[in-house]
């Protein structure tokens, strides 16, 4: 793990990795959010502000071999406000998912929330690049801190739009639950099957397939 002194990358010992560990303790582990959504017909919402914040980003490591830069900035009152109102959607049981943009941005989000119960989505984007003044490849890959896609029953949402409001956490329709396939209008379209294929075959396509002894 990132405490570890045996990691190294080439020939460098450990890149710096500031590290806080929270332990956090749910009474009753059955209400507790699930990573990805059940039902088809849900809304999805993005939570917080998207930044062109793409330094230190999964996207600048695995497309561009890249991990400097300057990192995302940390607003604490907004990560205070976020957190709250997902514990108070919880405890209301508006909330059908919730998941963290924090390794691979929205899209990975999105594509880890379809995986988790092979229940798919369209999204769109274009909202949201007018809105935070971004680009798609922002959108899609920023890891910018103090946000989160939720998931969302219809029939709750006029309750979550006001949860939203009155916590001051900015929000944006961003799709809904549909299908199997993930469909990013305008963009592209990724069956259940390829998703699939591309989450589970890293350790194929690094180290060959596994040869049963």
């Amino acid at each position: 793990g990132n405490v570890s002194f045996y990691n190294q990358t080439g020939d460098v010992p450990i890149h710096p990795t500031p590290v806080v560990a929270v332990l956090g303790v749910i009474d009753d582990v059955a209400d507790r959010i699930p990573s990805g959504w059940q039902d088809e017909g849900n809304n999805i919402y993005l939570l917080g502000i998207t930044r062109d914040e793409l330094d230190g980003s999964a996207w600048a490591g695995v497309i561009h071999s890249h991990l400097g830069g300057r990192p995302p900035i940390v607003d604490f009152a907004a990560e205070q406000a976020l957190a709250g109102l997902i514990r108070s959607g919880s405890e209301q049981n508006i909330i059908a998912s919730a998941h963290d943009l924090s390794d691979g941005g929205l899209i990975q989000a999105v594509s880890e929330s379809v995986l988790r119960f092979g229940v798919g989505a369209r999204l769109w984007i274009t909202e949201l690049m007018e809105r935070d003044d971004i680009d798609a490849t922002a959108a899609f890959f920023s890891e910018s801190g103090a946000r989160m896609i939720v998931s969302v029953p219809r029939e709750d949402d006029v309750r979550f739009i006001g949860l939203c409001e009155g916590r001051g956490v900015p929000f944006l329709r961003v799709g809904v639950t549909d299908g199997t396939d993930l469909e990013v209008q305008d963009q592209f379209t990724l069956t259940l099957e390829e998703l699939r294929e591309t989450h589970r075959g890293t350790l194929a396509r690094h180290f060959g397939p596994v040869v049963g002894s």
